[in-house]
Formats: structure tokens, sequence, C-alpha cells
């Protein structure tokens, strides 16, 4: 058999032929951002983590156990649950998931009262079981959960209760959506404006140039706490958590766009004098048609990637704000205004759990930095590739 008879199979080697160095001439540019994004396995799983925040966010009402506003005054600071897959409760082996109960007992001592697990006493619980009715994005009528007691009426915390009694693991969940979304909304107003100045900075150069860049030089060189801070004090008391919640977006985003500013206008720079653009000017093609049809898609990449490394900055800013009690307050949940709660000696005291919300924001920034990293990578795909 000749070789043109073998037949047509590609080998487990072949299949990754497509790094080979020798391939990367013939490759799309997508795909060898992709081929050096998929190496940095630490930014591989950012993004998932990232993507799994943003999907909780989007369904935080399903997540959420019970609702977040609902307080009980005898499971004050009730401690957390936690979640036993095999009952052996009838002398047999089950996989069925439950909790042990708690009850209250008093230090016959120091005579404090405290919560003691009670074995005796188990809930249940099931998966995407039946619940608390809640409106999904306040349009659809559903009481189905992704984790419920079997028992409609009982209630387990596995983050624990604050003061009020308030299923502190249902808050979290339900701060994940304004925390997130604040990051996202934020950043979108900073790259529009970023995209803007930095492009006109950029492209025209001159005295536009100068006024650009002193601007933001002014910006960068202020502190930004004490800054967020002024701005956020200047806020009315009486405002309700929208507006709030605007404000504060509005006010990060004023100080959060220089970054991405100078990033896009670092890239006209670059481009502007590019043959690519020198043709098309030559053919005739407007300024707009330069910026908007060449330049500007050829920093897409590092656009993406100023972004990644914003949004947790936007976050940290929130969550800052919100602690020190200038931000998102009750009864809007955030992560930052939850960890506004748990500041106070008594609650580091009582239930050092309420600051789980903190754990949360940590992965999150985490995540995006990990993300960021492999995008910042991933955007120069030659030299990555050819390590």
């Amino acid at each position: 058999m000749t070789t043109s008879e073998l037949p047509d199979q590609v080998s487990p080697a072949a299949e990754g032929a497509a790094e080979d160095p020798r391939d990367l001439d013939t490759a799309s540019q997508r795909r060898l951002i992709w081929l050096s994004f998929r190496r940095h396995r630490l930014a591989m799983a950012g993004g998932i983590v990232v993507l799994f925040l943003f999907f909780i966010a989007l369904f935080v009402e399903f997540f959420a156990p019970f609702d977040p506003y609902e307080f009980n005054a005898k499971k004050i600071y009730h401690p957390p649950q936690m979640i036993h897959l095999i009952d052996r409760s009838d002398g047999g082996f089950a996989i069925r998931p439950y909790v042990n109960g708690m009850k209250i007992v008093r230090d016959p001592l120091t005579l404090q009262v405290k919560y003691e697990e009670d074995p005796d006493e188990k809930i249940y619980i099931t998966f995407f079981g039946r619940g608390d009715p809640y409106k999904l994005w306040g349009l659809f009528e559903m009481d189905t959960h992704f984790i419920a007691p079997v028992n409609a009426n009982q209630r387990f915390f596995l983050f624990g209760a604050d003061r009020l009694g308030r299923d502190v693991f249902s808050r979290t969940i339900y701060g994940t959506r304004l925390s997130m979304s604040i990051g996202l909304v934020g950043v979108t107003i900073s790259l529009i404006i970023g995209i803007i100045l930095g492009g006109i900075s950029g492209y025209f150069g001159g005295a536009a140039d100068t006024v650009i860049q002193r601007v933001i030089e002014v910006l960068i060189v202020l502190p930004s706490i004490p800054l967020w801070m002024g701005l956020s004090a200047a806020m009315p008391a009486d405002w309700g958590v929208v507006m709030r919640y605007f404000a504060i977006t509005v006010i990060l985003s004023l100080v959060g766009w220089t970054e991405i500013a100078r990033v896009v206008r670092g890239r006209f720079l670059s481009l502007r004098s590019e043959d690519f653009v020198t043709a098309a000017r030559l053919d005739g093609s407007s300024r707009r048609r330069v910026i908007f049809r060449h330049i500007l898609p050829s920093t897409y990449s590092y656009i993406v990637t100023a972004v990644s490394l914003a949004i947790p900055a936007m976050i940290l800013a929130e969550t800052a704000l919100s602690f020190l009690g200038l931000g998102l307050l009750p009864p809007a949940i955030s992560w930052g205004a939850l960890l506004f709660e748990a500041q106070n000696i008594r609650s580091i005291v009582a239930g050092p759990w309420l600051f789980a919300p903190g754990i949360f924001v940590v992965v999150a920034v985490l995540a995006f930095n990990f993300l960021g990293d492999g995008l910042r990578d991933a955007a120069d795909p030659y030299a990555s590739l050819g390590e």
C-alpha cells in the first residue's frame, strides 16, 4: 500500500499540531489568541469562576434558599450548619442530605446563651425543591430553589445568621448581583469614556492629546479612596437604593476610565502609522471609517484585557465604600453592605461568619486578576506561543 492509499486518520499527536510553531503563520488571529489563552491554566480557572459568579448573579432568586429579608428573632447569630450527605438514622445507609438542628443552651458558669448541635433533630435538604415563592427578575413567579428544606417551614443556615436572624448565605448570594453588576456597569461606562477620549488623544494628538493627558495625570495622582469618599459623601442622604446604585456606579466610572484611556491611546499611537491605516487613508476612507473599521478592531484584545483587570478594581471600590458606610446601604444587599454590618466588635465576637461575603470578594478579585493576566499574555500570541 502506497502512502497516498493510507486511510485519512489523524493521530493524537497530530491533533496538537496546531500549536506547532511552524503552523502559527497559517492560524487565524482568533485561534492564536485562544491557543495562547488555553495554555494559561490559572486564567482558564479564573474564567470559569467569573462565568459561574455571573451565572449566580443572573439567578440569585433560584440559588438563594430563603428570602434575604426574612428575619427571625429566635435565630439571632445562629452559627453555620454543615451539610451531611449520608443519613444513618434508621440504622442503614442512605445518601440523603441533611443538617443537624441547633438548640439554645445556657452555660452554667458564665450564663451565656449559646447554640449546641442537636443530633436528634435533622433538617433534610433537597435540590431543585420547592421553597419560598419569588419573582425571577421581577417577572416570572416561581418557587423552585437550587437547595431547599424538604419541610418548607424549617430553616437552615449554611453561613449562619446575622443580628436579626437573617440567613447570611441567602444574603451573600443576593449580594453577588449588585457587586458583580456594579463592576460590569461601571466598567462599561469607563470603557465608553476611555475609548472616546483615548482614541481622540491617540489619533489626533496635538492640543487634544495634551489636555486629555493632563486630565488623566491629575486623576491618577489623586488618592482614590479619599476622592471616592468625598464624592460619595456629597450624595443626599434621602436617596433610595436605585439612585445610590447609579450614583456610586457613575462615581467609580468617572475615576476609573483613565487606565482604559491610556491603553487605547497607546494602541492608537502605534497603529495610526501602520501600512494598513495609511493604505485606508490613501484609498479615500474617512476618519470615522479608519478609526472604527481599521484601528479600533485591532485594539479589542488589549481593551478586553484592560476591562478584565478594571472590573475587580470596581468591585473592591464598591466594597470599600459600602464597608465605610458611604456606598450602598441597607436595604440594598451587596458584599460591601453585608461587610458593613460586620465591622463592630460584637459582630466579630458573636458572629465571625458574618465575614463570609469577604471570601466571595477575594475569590472574585483573584479570578478576574487571573483572567486578566491570561488575556494580557494572549493579546500577544506570537510571543507567548513562540516560547
